[in-house]
């Protein structure tokens, strides 16, 4: 049996056991070409490598920024506060005026990110993989801010400070 061809665990199984695996929440932002602003909310982020500093983020194919992240050469992760979980369900909200929000503004280099968010990372877009029905970012931060706060979490389809 090829490797492509083993059997997979059931979809709905393995929908449940990763809503166990308790994670931060972001957005991730960039701009089009013609510089209009565009995000996602995603708790599949990561620390990639300490030198040179990499994260990873990971993206449906079925997102409507998905084609504009495909041709990015930077984008923004903004590592949302335990208060932020409103600005977590707008982001995953199709056709909802994202970038209208208050808290959203324009980093040092020209990126939407979230004010009062624990991290902004503003990333050169390194490497970009195609896995499944997703795509893997790799990011080489550029600059970074930090603000002190608590995170917000997603376990178990809910969004949740801790506690």
């Amino acid at each position: 049996m090829s490797e492509n061809t083993k059997p997979a665990a059931p979809q709905n199984l393995f929908r449940d056991a990763m809503s166990r695996f308790a994670s931060g929440v972001t957005l991730v932002t960039t701009r089009a070409a013609d510089g209009r602003p565009f995000g996602y909310t995603a708790s599949s982020f990561a620390s990639l490598s300490l030198d040179p500093p990499l994260i990873l983020v990971c993206m449906g194919n079925r997102s409507t920024a998905y084609p504009v992240f495909l041709q990015a050469t930077h984008f923004a992760i903004s590592v949302l506060n335990e208060a932020q979980a409103s600005l977590a369900t707008l982001f995953s909200t199709r056709g909802a005026d994202r970038f209208g929000h208050p808290a959203m503004f324009d980093s040092p280099h020209g990126l939407p990110v979230a004010s009062g968010a624990l991290a902004r990372l503003d990333c050169a877009l390194e490497t970009l993989h195609h896995e499944g029905d997703h795509a893997i970012l790799i990011g080489r931060p550029q600059h970074i801010d930090l603000s002190p706060g608590r995170p917000l979490i997603h376990y178990d389809r809910a969004l949740r400070g801790l506690d």
